[in-house]
């Protein structure tokens, strides 16, 4: 593909030679016939030590590369639709192939493909273009949008809507019960689990994790979210728009998180917590109550700004407790003095 064409794939402009471009590559593992990426002057010099054959840089940087360049104002995005144009793959169709077990009331849009070994139970519909690897289990009533596709391994319990254009990778579960039970006569008496699971468009299940039914309603997952791998998200949980769930994440049961929330990885959120839109949660944190739109560290989560500061203070705990124990002798010391000076200032005392 010629530079000029593929800056006018991905919202960039050319500049320099229309060389022939062959792929695209990190800076490290860039060879020529490769375009890569220059983010900023952090990178220029690595990039430049680069074997690639052009680059894709902001305007701050144009004129600064003697090799033919895309110019773009959102260069990272502009390398992902490159990434997009030259190894985009068309999954084949090739309809329901031997193996697959579909019951006869499953109804298939067109353009459907179903691997080998997948289990289809009765009443689930697939939309069009949908795409079932090998492995996979849907359970009866489920409904799959089109274009989505579920990736080996992936259980997916009854009552469950899937919207289009989903991907769930290898081993994830969706719709297993909720963890309900409830104290009976010295033993755990497990609660019904009838509710389902609602995924919008767009959203992206990692691989082993695990989206759990509602006990009553649904849990729900909202358009445009990514949950990366091994996420368990648990019943009657509500996410919104286009948020980030990293991994290892765990949420308990009755959660409410916003829209463009990210939860960034180990991040723990005790169940009926509310988490509002556009809040960032920090590695590692734990969430109880509520937490209004901001950025949070640390278990439990506080302000971006208060955290840093009791940092700093734990930083200074030893030094602290050190000065702490040797103001305490000294005053202990003066308590004597002053016991000794009392003692002699009474009738019948040295000073007598």
């Amino acid at each position: 593909m010629r530079l000029s064409d593929l800056a006018g794939e991905i919202g960039g402009r050319p500049a320099g030679d229309d060389i022939e471009l062959t792929g695209v590559a990190g800076i490290v593992d860039a060879r020529p016939g490769d375009i890569t990426l220059i983010r900023d002057k952090n990178a220029l010099e690595s990039g430049l030590e680069s074997r690639a054959s052009a680059f894709i840089v902001p305007p701050a940087l144009e004129g600064s590369i003697d090799r033919p360049c895309v110019v773009s104002d959102n260069p990272m995005l502009s390398f992902v639709r490159a990434l997009e144009v030259f190894y985009r793959k068309d999954l084949p169709r090739l309809g329901v192939l031997p193996g697959a077990h579909l019951e006869d009331d499953v109804s298939v849009g067109e353009g459907v493909t179903v691997y080998p070994f997948a289990y289809i139970s009765r009443g689930v519909r697939l939309g069009q273009r949908v795409t079932i690897y090998p492995g996979v289990f849907i359970g009866e009533g489920s409904e799959i949008g089109d274009d989505t596709i579920i990736h080996p391994g992936v259980v997916i319990r009854e009552g469950v809507r899937i919207g289009r254009r989903v991907i769930i990778h290898p081993n994830a579960v969706i719709g297993a019960d909720g963890f309900g039970y409830i104290p009976d006569e010295g033993r755990q008496r497990k609660i019904p689990q009838v509710g389902g699971v609602v995924i919008g468009d767009d959203v992206e299940i990692g691989a082993c994790s695990c989206v759990d039914r509602a006990t009553t309603g649904n849990t729900v997952i909202g358009e445009g979210t990514k949950v990366d791998n091994l996420a368990q998200i648990a019943h009657n949980v509500t996410i919104g728009r286009h948020s980030i769930i990293v991994s290892l994440v765990g949420i308990a049961g009755s959660v409410r998180i916003g829209d463009h929330v990210t939860l960034a990885g180990q991040v723990g959120v005790a169940d009926h917590a509310e988490i509002e839109s556009n809040t960032v949660v920090g590695a590692m944190s734990g969430v109880m109550g509520r937490l209004a739109s901001g950025v949070y560290l640390g278990a439990p989560a506080r302000p971006h700004r208060e955290y840093l500061r009791l940092q700093g203070l734990f930083a200074r705990l030893p030094d602290l407790f050190r000065d702490l124990r040797e103001l305490k002798e000294e005053v202990e010391r003066l308590r004597e003095i002053c016991r000794v000076e009392e003692k002699n200032n009474q009738p019948g005392g040295k000073n007598d």
